[in-house]
C-alpha cells in the first residue's frame, strides 16, 4: 500500500475501465467507416444516386453533431458511466434496424439510431481519461485512445472488405448490434465516473497536488460558459475543415474514387484507406506524445494543418494513379490529420477542469459537422456534371466528377490552416487556473 491506496489495484481497475470504453469507441470509428465498403451494394439495395447515398452515410454524422453538447453536459453531470452505457444500447438497436432494413427509410432510421447511440461514447471516454490519468500526459493518452479507436475504422477497410466476401452486410450489422447491446450491460457493470467513487483519491491527489473544485453551478451556466469562450472556437474551426474530411473521405468516398477513376477493385482500393487510417492513428499518437514532451500545442496543430493541405492539393493537381506515389499521399493524408488530437488538449487547458467535457464536446462537434456536411456536398458536386450512367443500377461517375469534390477536400483543409493561426498557446497548462503546475517537468 502507497498513500492509502493500492497502486496495483488502482491501475487494473483504470486500464479495465479504459478497455471498456475504448472498446465501445472503437465499435463508433467502425460505423463510422463502414458504408465506405458497402457503397455499391447500398446504392442497388435502396435504388439511390451519390447525393442520396451521402446523406444516407451521413445520417450517422446529423445526429452525431446535433449530440456533441448533450454528450459533453451527460460526461460532466451524469457521468461516462451512464452515457455510454444507453449510448451502446441505442447503437446496438440501430446497427439490427440497418442491416434489417428493406427500405431507404428504414435503413436511413437505423443509421440515425447508430449515430445517436455512439455520439456519447467519444466525450465520456475523455472526460473519463481526465479523471483517471495524469494532466501531465493527457496529449499522449489522446494520442493512444485515438490510435486504438482507429483500429476500429481500420476494422471498417480491408479486414470488412475481406469479411465481406464470405457474409453478407446485413448479417454483419446485425451482428454489431448485438455486441454493442452486451457491451452496454458491461459498460454498466465495470465502469466508475472517478477514482473516489472505489475509494481512491484523486489522481491529482496522488500526485500530491489539490484535487480540482468540482462543478458549482447549474450545468446551463456553465455550457453558456463553454460556448463564450473565444479560446475553443479556433479548435471547432480547426476540426471542421481537417478532420472532418478526412473522415468523410475515407468514410464514404476513398473507395468510390479509386474505383471509377482507377479501375481498383473494392478489395484493392481498401488498401488506400487502410494505409491512411492507420497513418492516422499512428499520428494521433505521435502527435500527442510530441506535444506533451514539447510542452506545446500549436506548433503540432499549425503543422498538421499545412501537410494536410498540401496532400490534398496534390490529390487534386497531380497527375497521379495507383502505385506507390499514391500510397504515400493517402498515407501522409492520415499522418497530418493525426494533428487534431491535440485539440482535445488544447481544448482542455483553455477552459475550466470542472467543464472539460463540455469544451472537448464543443471542439468535436466541428469535427462531426464537417463530415454530415461534406459527405453529401462532395456527392452533390459530383452530381452536377454526372452524365447519368448507370452499371447495376448503380450510378458511375467520371474523373472530372470526382474532380470536383476533391476542389471541396481543398477548400475544407485551407479552413483548418486559417484556425489553426487562431489558436492560443497553453503551454500544456490549464490557462483558467490561478498558479498553473508546471506540466513540462
Amino acid at each position: 500500500m502507497t498513500g492509502g491506496y493500492d497502486p496495483a489495484r488502482f491501475d487494473r481497475i483504470r486500464w479495465t475501465i479504459y478497455g471498456v470504453l475504448i472498446a465501445a469507441y472503437m465499435l463508433a470509428f467502425f460505423h463510422r467507416f463502414a458504408p465506405a465498403m458497402v457503397a455499391s451494394e447500398l446504392a442497388q439495395s435502396f435504388g439511390i444516386t451519390a447525393a442520396a447515398l451521402g446523406s444516407l452515410a451521413a445520417m450517422y454524422f446529423y445526429i452525431y453533431t446535433a449530440m456533441q453538447i448533450p454528450a459533453g453536459v451527460l460526461a460532466d453531470t451524469l457521468g461516462a458511466r451512464f452515457s455510454v452505457t444507453i449510448g451502446n444500447v441505442v447503437a446496438g438497436g440501430g446497427s439490427i434496424i440497418f442491416g434489417l432494413a428493406e427500405t431507404f427509410a428504414a435503413a436511413s432510421a437505423g443509421r440515425f439510431l447508430v449515430g445517436l447511440g455512439v455520439s456519447v461514447v467519444f466525450v465520456g471516454l475523455m472526460k473519463s481519461n481526465t479523471a483517471w490519468f495524469s494532466e501531465r500526459r493527457y496529449g499522449t493518452i489522446s494520442g493512444l485512445t485515438l490510435l486504438l479507436g482507429n483500429l476500429g475504422a481500420i476494422a471498417a477497410t480491408g479486414p470488412m472488405a475481406l469479411i465481406l466476401m464470405r457474409m453478407e452486410w446485413r448479417t454483419l450489422f446485425v451482428g454489431l448490434g448485438v455486441f454493442a447491446m452486451v457491451l452496454g450491460v458491461v459498460s454498466w457493470l465495470l465502469v466508475r465516473n472517478r477514482p473516489e467513487e472505489l475509494g481512491f483519491p484523486s489522481v491529482r491527489e496522488m500526485e500530491g497536488e489539490t484535487a480540482h473544485a468540482p462543478r458549482a453551478r447549474h450545468w446551463l451556466q456553465d455550457l453558456r460558459s463553454v460556448l463564450a469562450n473565444r479560446r475553443l472556437w479556433p479548435g471547432f474551426v480547426y476540426d471542421f475543415g481537417m478532420t472532418g474530411s478526412l473522415f468523410a473521405m475515407l468514410g464514404l468516398w476513398a473507395v468510390p474514387l479509386l474505383r471509377d477513376v482507377h479501375g481498383l477493385s473494392r478489395g484493392e482500393a481498401s488498401v488506400y484507406t487502410t494505409l491512411a487510417t492507420a497513418a492516422f492513428a499512428v499520428g494521433c499518437l505521435v502527435a500527442g506524445s510530441l506535444s506533451d514532451r514539447m510542452g506545446r500545442r500549436r506548433p503540432i496543430l499549425r503543422g498538421g494543418a499545412l501537410v494536410y493541405l498540401a496532400v490534398c492539393l496534390a490529390l487534386l493537381l497531380l497527375p497521379w494513379r495507383p502505385g506507390w506515389l499514391a500510397l504515400g499521399l493517402f498515407a501522409l493524408l492520415g499522418l497530418s490529420a493525426g494533428s487534431f488530437v491535440v485539440a482535445y488538449a488544447h481544448a482542455k487547458e483553455v477552459t475550466a477542469p470542472a467543464v472539460s467535457g463540455m469544451a472537448i464536446a464543443l471542439v468535436n462537434t466541428g469535427l462531426f459537422l464537417g463530415t454530415a456536411l461534406f459527405q453529401p456536398l462532395f456527392g452533390w458536386a459530383m452530381d452536377l456534371g454526372w452524365d447519368g450512367t448507370l452499371v447495376g443500377g448503380a450510378p458511375v461517375y467520371s474523373a472530372t466528377d470526382y474532380g470536383r469534390g476533391l476542389w471541396l477536400l481543398a477548400g475544407f483543409a485551407a479552413l483548418a490552416v486559417l484556425a489553426s493561426r487562431a489558436l492560443v498557446e497553453t503551454n500544456c497548462q490549464n490557462l483558467t487556473l490561478a498558479t498553473p503546475p508546471d506540466r513540462r517537468r
